[in-house]
């Protein structure tokens, strides 16, 4: 018994020391990014610095108002497209997908999960912004390829969690529909699928975190222009893409303007899951 408990204390020990050390990573990058992006925000002005138009390092005249309506316009198109996607085949596999077909289906959804997101850059690169040129016109790289890469990108999170949630709701809510005259298609769909919502809901937070997190992918199929888009065809900046273009090569005052745009993202990435969680806890009642 004594080398029993000395263990189970041992782990409990080693438990905390993982989430102290997981906090402290958390407040640590934290506190570096507000850090060295806050003064820059405070020198320019906030009001300039988020709504300004025109971002131009040489002049020092840093307004991100282009990459921030680019990363909205992208995420936003991502959700619209791929969150029904997502869910609805999370549905046909846990209540209308036959044995055979879902052996197949199920490992090329994880392996969409694995796949580097610079291969998916590579594919819209090569697939996608062509079709985009040919068909709608402009140079092809644009805020629409953005939009269904990042749709695509986002569909096993959003398959593989809403799956899981539906297949932990008890049978029971199934069958009681079907006892009180349901068919198959209305029980899921008005008992199964709104007892899962919770699940549903984190799926949805955690896919508009990758769409609006994504970087390289998007660097290859955006066009990278600092302009306020204004047609799903016009080319875009997103915050993540002007982070990773400029900081190789920015020094002074611009570093910190680019440490700039990732506290607003930060800061977005917060409010954005503090109100997914509200609604997901609305869910809950």
């Amino acid at each position: 018994m004594g080398a029993r408990y000395l263990k189970e204390n041992t782990m409990k020990y080693v438990f905390l020391v993982s989430s102290f050390f997981s906090i402290l990573a958390i407040l640590m990058i934290c506190f570096y990014i507000f850090y060295r992006g806050v003064p820059v925000i405070v020198k320019t002005g906030v009001f300039d610095f988020i709504f300004g138009a025109k971002w131009s390092p040489r002049t020092e005249t840093f307004g991100i108002l282009s990459m921030v309506t680019g990363s909205l316009y992208a995420t936003l198109g991502a959700v619209v497209i791929g969150v029904p996607t997502g869910i609805f085949t999370a549905v046909f596999l846990s209540e209308f997908c036959p044995k055979v077909l879902y052996r197949f289906i199920r490992p090329v959804i994880q392996l969409l999960a694995g796949i580097p997101s610079v291969i998916y850059g590579f594919f819209g690169l090569i697939i996608i912004v062509p079709f985009i040129r040919n068909t709608f016109g402009g140079a092809g790289n644009s805020l629409l390829a953005a939009i269904i890469i990042l749709s695509i990108m986002i569909l096993p999170t959003i398959i593989s969690i809403s799956e899981a949630a539906m297949r932990a709701v008890p049978r029971l809510y199934y069958e009681g529909g079907l006892a009180l005259g349901e068919d198959h298609t209305g029980s899921v769909f008005r008992l199964v699928l709104p007892a899962a919502r919770s699940g549903v809901i984190t799926s949805v937070i955690l896919g508009i975190g990758r769409a609006i997190g994504e970087t390289m992918a998007v660097i290859l199929v955006a066009g990278n222009t600092t302009l306020v888009p204004t047609a799903l065809t016009d080319s875009i900046r997103t915050m993540t893409a002007g982070i990773a273009m400029e900081m190789s090569y920015a020094s002074g005052l611009h570093q910190e303007a680019l440490f700039g745009i990732g506290v607003v993202l930060f800061a977005f990435i917060i409010l954005l899951n503090v109100a997914l969680n509200f609604v997901k806890r609305r869910a809950r009642i």
